[in-house]
């Protein structure tokens, strides 16, 4: 990669690891459920209005919808807002690399090599030493709670996969049509309508300043400006030079919450975190080469067949790092 395509992908990881500090400032003031319908919701209406819907199957696109918009944030936010540390959210959603092989092995039939499956083994067990950590700290579910978030995320990873879009970030904002309504139905359900309300109604005074400002870097640079880089990035390189620069999130995720939020990891979390990051990494890698060099240059227009897009090369664990990112 050119200097500068690095320095943009380096961008991308700070921005999205800065972006879960921007989550937890936007619950201090809003309800998790209610928070999720209207971050999507507000990048649902230009999507509908400017962007035409992509050309995939419609089953794809709910389920896209469904398992990175809906169950992963319904995860996530509620485990960050029942006080899961903000950093180490940013790093047990990672569960989402070794949850998206194992399901496409299990789903797709998708070859599980023995570096991939040690990798995996090695992930999974670093997520088990932060789950012991936090869980003889805070309780499991927390924990438990981003670990789903990171399963919702893998789910939506095969919908992403097997929809195949011509234009992938195109299917990023149709997938945002999909989680308000479940949303909102399931915060007046459990949060209430008297939370909602008040939550609305002290929005306007100047405490509520930081939650908005949380919520407008979320849908701005979080994910509009991220996952544009992100996609004009992988859409020049293979996906196995782009995609381990998302491991850095996090990184400047947890020393970002560090920085600013005073969260110390213990030491048994670090390790957790250095297990985690270290298995993904060697899943993502591949021996060198000639065939391993052949598999992972780029597809040039005139090999792909007319009307279809260029396949994302199977690169493997990295795959549970898509074009959008919490």
């Amino acid at each position: 990669m050119p200097a500068r395509h690095v320095i943009l992908a380096l961008c991308v990881a700070v921005l999205w690891g800065v972006n879960f500090l921007a989550i937890h400032l936007s619950l201090e003031h809003f309800p998790p459920m209610f928070l999720v319908a209207v971050r999507f919701a507000v990048m649902a209406l230009p999507a509908l209005l400017l962007v035409p819907r992509p050309q995939v199957p419609m089953r794809f696109l709910i389920g896209y919808g469904l398992g990175f918009g809906t169950l992963q944030f319904f995860g996530l936010y509620l485990g960050m807002a029942a006080g899961f540390p903000t950093g180490l959210a940013s790093l047990v959603l990672q569960s989402s690399a070794p949850f998206t092989v194992l399901l496409g092995a299990l789903l797709l039939r998708e070859s599980l090599t023995p570096r991939r499956g040690i990798g995996v083994g090695v992930a999974a067990a670093g997520l088990a030493v932060v789950g012991v950590s936090r869980g003889g700290l805070d309780g499991w579910g927390p924990f438990l709670l981003v670990v789903l978030g990171g399963f919702g995320w893998a789910l939506g990873n095969l919908a992403s996969r097997q929809a195949r879009a011509a234009r992938p970030m195109h299917l990023v904002l149709w997938m945002s049509v999909v989680p308000p309504l479940p949303m909102l139905a399931l915060s007046l359900t459990i949060e209430g309508p008297a939370t909602i309300r008040e939550a609305l109604t002290t929005s306007l005074t100047a405490a509520a300043i930081p939650a908005w400002a949380g919520l407008a870097y979320t849908v701005v640079l979080g994910t509009l400006v991220g996952s544009a880089v992100w996609v004009w990035l992988m859409g020049r390189h293979p996906a196995g030079t782009v995609a381990p620069f998302s491991m850095l999130v996090p990184v400047v995720g947890i020393l970002t919450a560090w920085a600013v939020l005073g969260e110390r990891p213990t030491g048994w979390e670090v390790l957790g975190g250095v297990l985690v990051v270290g298995g993904v990494l060697w899943a993502n890698g591949r021996p060198h080469g000639p065939n391993s060099l052949r598999r992972l240059r780029p597809v040039s227009q005139s090999e792909t067949p007319r009307g279809r897009a260029p396949a994302q090369a199977d690169t493997g664990i990295e795959s549970g790092h898509g074009t959008a990112h919490p």
